[in-house]
């Protein structure tokens, strides 16, 4: 995308990877007629993505968000319940807890992946009470540590939901993202690893839940010829049409993966040696799908603050964002509990995700470092 005035093209986040490939699946599903949230490829991709996951049931929805409410919502949550969740995430990690009239409680992150930290979950078992799931995140494409967080609801006998909206295609000892917990999920916004342009998939290996969902999910419709309903439901099925676009998407999953972790290998070579930059810790080098490169900065020792830097990357034209801002910081949940919170602030605070996309060639990479490596010796010399 080359924008009026500018000498080069923007260099952005982590911004939709289509081929040609993309194009022709899309335009065989056109011809097929089959458009509405019904058809061959809805049911392809539904099994695709399960067996990718090594689940036995699958139903593809319009978002991430509608996969956790329907989740949360099969899992009995309601009014008076509590559902756990990390701080260190997106909104919509959270906001399907409200959606069911439950109440969220936060918890802080560890230092080897950034993800949910097992101690403190513990602990907000032990002194939570009506706590109906957990809700854990692979953050940025890395799992968390599920041998620990899984052992721990085993122990107090609550429901594990997997946010993997961040990590298809990662893996943990062996284990996919996805197949760990008693309900996971996908996402395929515009900006995720594969995309439908917006879109999401809820699996589990209970059929029984997983039939629940899909009624839900198409307006809670009675299998009789008039339009008969006994529960609310939500309009919330993937388009046969998109799921063409993530058939096509998710055959090549393995070069996403591959040239994203080329991006990662290539900022750290050539910045992780300077003063005050630190890379976000890697636990399983080959079990993470990369999702975006991101570091922290810090402004004592390298000579720039993150929004200093960040601040110079948006005048070379170059699009990189700040780490989530912790769930218990946010306006809208100030009153909620938060159990710890320190280490997700300042993470917060320093932290930096750098331009990542699958479609990003060498020499925008290049950019990007020489930008920072300039802004931080500049920094240095006042």
């Amino acid at each position: 995308m080359v924008e009026l005035g500018r000498s080069m093209p923007r260099i952005y986040l982590s911004p939709p990877d289509i081929s040609l490939h993309d194009h022709a699946s899309v335009e065989a599903v056109l011809t097929s007629n089959w458009v509405a949230p019904a058809g061959p490829a809805l049911n392809l991709f539904e099994s695709a993505v399960a067996d990718h996951a090594n689940r036995q049931h699958a139903v593809a929805l319009n978002s991430g968000t509608a996969a956790l409410h329907l989740g949360l919502q099969v899992l009995g949550v309601g009014p008076g319940d509590a559902v756990i969740c990390p701080t260190l995430t997106f909104a919509a990690s959270a906001n399907p807890i409200c959606y069911l009239g439950a109440e969220p409680i936060f918890v802080d992150s560890e230092p080897r992946t950034w993800n949910m930290d097992p101690v403190l979950l513990k602990q907000a078992l032990e002194q939570g009470s009506n706590i109906k799931a957990v809700i854990v995140v692979h953050l940025y494409g890395q799992c968390a540590e599920m041998k620990a967080i899984l052992s721990i609801c085993e122990q107090y006998n609550i429901p594990l939901v997997e946010d993997a909206a961040e990590a298809l295609g990662a893996s943990y000892c062996g284990s996919p993202a996805g197949s760990m917990g008693a309900y996971s999920f996908f996402s395929f916004n515009g900006n995720k690893i594969i995309t439908t342009s917006g879109g999401g998939m809820l699996l589990s290996n209970n059929g029984e839940g997983i039939k629940q969902a899909r009624y839900l999910a198409t307006q809670a419709r009675e299998p009789v010829a008039h339009y008969e309903h006994k529960s609310v439901g939500y309009n919330y099925r993937m388009s046969n049409l998109l799921a063409g676009l993530g058939n096509s998407q998710l055959g090549d999953l393995s070069r996403r993966i591959h040239t994203r972790r080329a991006h990662y290998e290539a900022y750290r070579a050539e910045l992780a040696s300077l003063p005050g930059i630190e890379f976000m810790p890697i636990a399983e080098p080959d079990a993470a799908n990369y999702w975006l490169t991101c570091l922290t900065v810090d402004s004592e020792t390298s000579g720039s603050s993150r929004d200093e830097l960040m601040a110079a990357l948006e005048v070379a034209d170059i699009e990189a964002r700040p780490l989530w801002k912790p769930l218990h910081l946010q306006p809208v949940f100030k009153d909620k509990i938060c159990h710890g919170g320190e280490l997700a602030a300042g993470l917060f605070k320093n932290g930096l995700c750098l331009p990542s996309g699958s479609g990003m060639h060498k020499s925008d990479r290049d950019r990007v470092i020489s930008t920072i490596k300039d802004t931080l010796a500049r920094g240095r010399s006042k």
